[in-house]
């Protein structure tokens, strides 16, 4: 069970070792697109020669990456550093109340292709899409060690701006969004063929938390993030939040794109 949670602690940390070794004979057989991971071409004749192999199918948690890089590992995982997003659709129940079913499923269709092409474009592991929310991960691994940090608040940016903010114009989706960064239990969980690649922990509840106090347009991070993201955004407010679960006030900055300090 060790030498599990140590194979998973160096996936996770530095990339998936098996495929990482595998990269120069996927190299040998066109074409692009190919797995970020192990380079297993997703199309062209590579793509079909390997057709028996699962490596040529890409994954459902990142299209740029293959199955066997997520769904088709083993049961397990480890602790590693993690950036943990929630985007959540605001007013989500009146807009559905007031909507036919088919009319809601259109437009969370939309808000779930959109957020899953930004954060595969920046090396998230998309984990949940869930009613009027999404949750997705950034791992050392898969988005780099010294940027996975930096690639979650790049993506949280890229989301807003397509959706609309920043622009001067109405967006077509109130967005807020939450995120925290911390060790985290990540693998896949489950039973048998029922698992799912996913995180667990304290640092993937904070971030729900922090979302459910996000307005329309505004990210709200976790001091420890914010350590990485002063920079980018000096002097943005600091706030202490009661959060639901939590026994003590958290600490939090809040980026407004609605009111343009995130600009």
């Amino acid at each position: 069970e060790e030498r599990k949670r140590r194979g998973w602690r160096k996936a996770l940390e530095d990339g998936y070792v098996p495929a990482l070794r595998l990269r120069r004979f996927f190299r040998m057989w066109p074409s692009a697109p190919r797995c970020g991971m192990c380079m297993a071409p997703f199309k062209g004749i590579g793509s079909v020669v390997l057709k028996p192999l699962p490596f040529t199918s890409p994954s459902r948690k990142n299209p740029n990456w293959c199955r066997v890089c997520f769904e088709d590992a083993p049961i397990g995982g480890a602790e590693v550093p993690t950036g943990v997003l929630f985007a959540d659709m605001r007013g989500y129940t009146s807009y559905a109340e007031s909507r036919s079913p088919a009319d809601v499923a259109q437009h969370l269709n939309r808000f779930y292709s959109t957020a899953t092409e930004v954060f595969a474009r920046h090396d998230a592991v998309i984990d949940k899409l869930a009613g009027d929310e999404v949750m997705a991960l950034w791992l050392p691994g898969f988005a780099g060690r010294d940027q996975y940090i930096s690639k979650m608040l790049t993506g949280a940016e890229a989301l807003l701006r397509a959706v609309g903010y920043g622009d001067g114009g109405e967006p077509w989706l109130p967005l807020g969004l939450g995120l925290d960064a911390g060790r985290a239990y990540v693998g896949n969980v489950g039973v048998g063929a029922v698992k799912d690649f996913t995180a667990l922990g304290d640092v993937v509840n904070t971030a729900a938390r922090l979302q459910s106090q996000a307005k329309p347009g505004q990210i709200v991070m976790s001091e420890r993030v914010y350590e990485s993201a002063c920079d980018r955004y000096p002097g943005a407010p600091a706030v202490q939040l009661e959060l639901k679960g939590k026994s003590e006030p958290v600490a939090a900055r809040v980026i407004d794109f609605a009111g343009g300090s995130g600009s």
